[in-house]
């Protein structure tokens, strides 16, 4: 096997790879390389259909890919709406993805002891869920029970928007925010929460 077939085949299996990601950003990044490296082999192999083809396939990700960049931190892309804790379509999404949550947020019980929900909405597409209560002790201090970002969604980080952006947990008087102890993977440092022992907090401004 040349080198140049062993290129068209790496450039083939990462391109196939690309379709088996389950995050936007990913499968975006992943298919431009892909279609990268099938330019330069198609190229190298003088089948210029495939080249134009692949080259078109790498524009068209170069543009995905800035506008999920550039609209990451848009207040006009995502939403947040807050909904009632018995509501029937929060049950729903969190059936769904139940088993994807448990994974992250192997503490989480759906229980009345959950006060406050919120819903990420990209246009009408649901891309997280957020749950909390008052602390007994300092109602100004909210603590997360559930703060779960669908897989499509994860690497965008939507949670800066009901935590930073949205301004729903000032309305409602909180001035600080407590996440849970023992989650999987936690991406609050990007948020500007800091560490506190096994949890992250978050100041929240009091305007």
């Amino acid at each position: 096997m040349s080198w140049l077939e062993i290129v068209g085949w790496a450039g083939s299996a990462v391109l196939v790879w690309s379709l088996l990601q389950r995050r936007l950003l990913r499968l975006r990044a992943f298919n431009l390389i892909g279609s990268v490296i099938l330019v330069g082999y198609n190229a190298g192999a003088r089948v210029w259909p495939m080249v134009g083809l692949n080259l078109t396939l790498a524009v068209i990700n170069v543009w995905q890919l800035y506008s999920l960049l550039r609209t990451r931190h848009d207040e006009r892309k995502y939403q947040v709406v807050q909904v009632a804790t018995d509501d029937n379509f929060l049950a729903h999404v969190l059936r769904v993805h139940w088993a994807d949550i448990a994974k992250y947020n192997p503490r989480f019980r759906f229980d009345d002891e959950h006060r406050l929900a919120f819903l990420t909405l990209d246009a009408d597409e649901v891309v997280g869920v957020l749950m909390l209560r008052p602390d007994p002790e300092d109602p100004q201090v909210a603590q997360v029970e559930l703060d779960y970002v669908t897989r499509r969604y994860r690497d965008l980080s939507p949670g800066e928007f009901v935590f930073r952006r949205s301004g729903q947990l000032s309305a409602h008087g909180f001035r600080r925010v407590l996440t849970p102890p023992g989650m999987v993977a936690p991406y609050y440092a990007r948020l500007g929460f800091r560490p506190v022992g096994d949890r992250f907090a978050l100041e929240l401004p009091s305007d």
